[in-house]
């Protein structure tokens, strides 16, 4: 059998003949990066102060607006503007170059406007398939660079790194060097997963298909990032097909090991509560652990992904609980989003009833993967 570019990489097997690619031919154009994400909350103060225990730093606040940034320079994480109650809006994509918004603008019947980020800069403003906004955004100015967490120096069998000095990494928020991704649940996954190939050029890392149900296509996709030959992030956008269309979760990345488990002591300390881990991800490799905000919306500190060129290609794997991680306690109910509730039914039945991808077998599907 000829060796193909995932293989004794990141997934035991690849694409079946006629299966997806994974990618678009031609695509309109191909975004650089995640820029930011955006919510709505009531308590802008409460917010506030979940953020810095997270690890965030603040980079501009109005009466209205609260904008999070990162250690790393660059535009900020997240945007919470202030509503009447809590939800999240949309993520913010970031184009390599001004003239992809004229080209994006031309191809979606959209206009170029200015942006409401600090520094300023352009945006356009689109609708995904599932009805999240999505917005793409060239920066004018990058925020500078800010004072962050040194890795520990660690000493490895007779590689000695550190002689007459102890380890005592401080208990103190992890502190965020970037957003690294988001994770979206929607019951058109299919034209949602084209959508963003097509549209924005992105380009799928990893497929998972339910068990007996691999020649309907895939129920989640990893995907990333088309830099060419520069590495890029495993996944900045993963999506699963399922009941509910929204936010799942979104990850910040921090220095190590030290830096998630001394956080998550931190935020222990303050009565935040651990939704999952400590642990680290098959798909992806990244050192985890999720927590929740005071408005229930989950987040995750991570480390140590896995960064792929634009030639390798996409891995197929079953969907399951059990591959979530290689090590670490296991899935909670509370991070698989699996606690029943009449809201929970009340989402299931109006799924089934709807014009979308979710039929009795991939329902039952879903429920058999999250109990494997």
């Amino acid at each position: 059998m000829s060796r193909t570019a995932h293989q004794d990489l990141h997934s035991e097997r690849g694409a079946l003949r006629g299966e997806h690619p994974g990618r678009s031919r031609n695509p309109v154009i191909k975004v650089a990066d995640l820029g930011w994400l955006e919510f709505e909350k009531p308590d802008l103060a409460r917010a506030e102060v979940f953020a810095l225990d997270f690890g965030f730093s603040v980079a501009a606040r109005t009466p209205d607006a609260l904008w999070l940034r990162g250690t790393f320079a660059g535009p900020p994480c997240l945007v919470i503007r202030r509503g009447r109650t809590s939800r999240f809006i949309g993520p913010a994509f970031r184009a390599a170059e001004p003239t992809d918004l004229d080209r994006l603008a031309r191809a979606t019947g959209t206009d170029v406007r200015e942006a409401d980020v600090p520094g300023g800069g352009k945006v356009v403003d689109l609708l995904d398939p599932s009805g999240f906004p999505v917005r793409v955004a060239h920066c004018a100015e990058r925020l500078p660079e800010l004072p962050g967490q040194r890795p520990l120096v660690l000493n490895f069998g007779t590689d000695h790194r550190r002689t007459n000095a102890t380890q005592r990494p401080p208990r103190e928020p992890s502190r965020i060097q970037r957003l690294g991704h988001v994770v979206l649940e929607t019951r058109v996954f299919a034209r949602a997963l084209s959508w963003y190939l097509d549209t924005l050029g992105m380009i799928v890392s990893d497929f998972l298909f339910l068990d007996g149900q691999r020649d309907r296509g895939p129920t989640m996709a990893f995907i990333r990032c088309d830099l060419g030959g520069v590495p890029a992030d495993h996944h900045t956008l993963a999506m699963h097909l399922g009941p509910g269309s929204g936010y799942v979760h979104s990850a910040y990345q921090v220095t190590d090991l030290d830096a998630i488990a001394a956080g998550g002591e931190y935020l222990g300390e303050r009565g935040y509560r651990r939704s999952w881990g400590i642990g680290r991800h098959i798909q992806g490799s990244q050192l985890f652990d999720y927590w929740r905000d005071p408005d229930h919306f989950m987040l995750e500190h991570f480390a140590d992904g896995d960064l792929f060129s634009c030639d390798v290609e996409p891995g197929w794997a079953p969907m399951s609980t059990s591959g979530l991680a290689q090590w670490g306690p296991p899935a909670t109910r509370d991070f698989l989003g699996a606690t029943p509730s009449p809201a929970k039914l009340r989402e299931v039945l109006h799924a089934l009833r709807g014009d979308n991808e979710l039929d009795p077998a991939r329902l039952l599907g879903l429920l058999k993967a999250v109990n494997s």
